[in-house]
């Protein structure tokens, strides 16, 4: 494993909305061997272990080349998952790239690595992407108030910041994206925090670290690679990966 970064991925095997959706295996390999291969691409196998609380999850992450360890399975966050495996690991970075997320663009986690490397304030690095419309309203998509130099302000599912003078949520805002680059021992220390008074109310763990006075260091990406939650974002991504594997195996065809 490289000495400077970690790729962890809290897996879970109870899923409500989509049940077992990490065993998922309708393209011919389950859904998190996906993510573990989309996530190697930045740092390469070596970098990525799967952070389980389940055996099928480690062996679904040992078949698509990258290591797994069983965790606990009492963990309240993903967050507090990776952070019992970065304690065994030596690490300078580690980040946070979620199982349900087979997409993940490999440049995305190089990005906030580099935000780590770029400010020596931030111990959490970050991505969001403009959002407006309905996005600015929805307390489903959380927004991150952004200041200068990459710094994150403040998270909230409210529709922030607020124009006074509209009478309505700012537009654009910048919707969050659920990728995170901890230095280790900010990881580490911030897992063993209590919840905070923000966090409780929001129900936005990172408002944990702010509260704390952990600077998050945050930049705004083009797109949002998206995410497995339900039956019709499974089958979403199926179409997209098979209209991938055609195109690759049109493209290796003899002329």
């Amino acid at each position: 494993m490289s000495a400077a970064v970690a790729i962890l991925i809290p897996a879970r095997r109870a899923s409500t909305r989509l049940p077992e959706k990490l065993l998922l295996a309708e393209s011919g390999q389950p859904l998190i061997a996906h993510a573990c291969r989309q996530a190697a691409q930045a740092y390469g196998p070596a970098a990525v272990v799967v952070c389980a609380d389940d055996a099928a999850l480690v062996a679904a992450a040992q078949l698509a080349g990258v290591a797994a360890r069983l965790t606990r399975a009492d963990h309240q966050s993903g967050t507090d998952r990776i952070a019992e495996i970065a304690s065994q690991l030596e690490a300078e970075v580690v980040v946070n790239v979620q199982g349900d997320e087979p997409e993940m663009e490999p440049e995305h986690i190089r990005q906030v690595v580099g935000l780590l490397h770029r400010h020596a304030w931030a111990g959490i690095a970050t991505l969001c992407v403009l959002a407006g419309g309905p996005e600015s309203r929805n307390p489903n998509a959380v927004k991150v108030v952004l200041g200068h130099g990459d710094r994150a302000l403040y998270f909230s599912r409210a529709g922030v910041p607020f124009d006074r003078d509209r009478g309505a949520p700012a537009e654009p805002c910048h919707r969050h994206l659920g990728i995170y680059a901890y230095r280790r021992q900010v990881l580490l220390d911030y897992s063993r925090l209590p919840a905070s008074r923000l966090e409780g109310c929001e129900r936005l763990e990172q408002l944990r670290a702010l509260e704390a006075g952990i600077g998050i260091a945050c930049s705004v990406v083009a797109h949002a690679a998206p995410g497995v939650d339900t039956r019709a974002d499974y089958d979403a991504f199926l179409a997209r990966w098979r209209a991938h594997e055609l195109a690759r195996a049109i493209d290796r065809r003899p002329l």
